[in-house]
């Protein structure tokens, strides 16, 4: 009977919390020839640049399958255009508060340059390309967050055409 340990799914869109521990063991998979991890959390901030007031709490949405799917395309590009050999996405939806994690990008390699640009490639990806709608409740009321032109300029970076135009 085979007792080896399950592998994580690359992409996992959840409502509950993660723990980055948890999930870099889980990527690592005692797999010896890893000798660079590099992550990233992003997290929900009590404001959003360029607008006054305070962020009481943001909501967000996706397309089931349809997002899964196309985060695992990028995976698959990272894994073409930088030497790494495991990423995992973790992002969360739903209702969600300042302080609260809302994602996770979290890239192995042998060195650490291919974990560092991978990570990068991967979170410019989500935060541009990823079909999730972010809505913000602020005391003035509910809005959806638009894409950042500066978003886009970074993605530009790696050579990929916003969709957002």
């Amino acid at each position: 009977m085979d007792h080896s340990p399950v592998p994580s799914p690359r992409v996992c869109i959840q409502a509950h919390d993660f723990d980055l521990s948890t999930e870099i063991s889980a990527l690592r998979a005692d797999d010896a020839r890893v000798g660079a991890v590099c992550s990233f959390v992003g997290t929900v901030r009590d404001r959003t640049a360029g607008t006054a007031g305070s962020i009481s709490s943001m909501e967000l949405e996706h397309y089931p399958g349809m997002t899964e799917k196309a985060i695992e395309a990028m995976i698959d590009q990272a894994h073409k255009r930088f030497d790494i050999l495991g990423a995992r996405v973790i992002h969360r939806i739903g209702l969600l508060q300042p302080l609260d994690q809302i994602v996770m990008v979290a890239v192995t390699s042998a060195h650490r340059g291919e974990s560092f640009k991978a990570c990068e490639f991967l979170m410019d990806y989500l935060k541009t390309q990823a079909p999730f709608w972010k809505k913000e409740l602020t005391p003035q009321g509910a809005r959806w967050v638009d894409a950042r032109v500066t978003d886009d300029a970074t993605l530009a970076k790696w050579g990929i055409e916003a969709r957002n135009g």
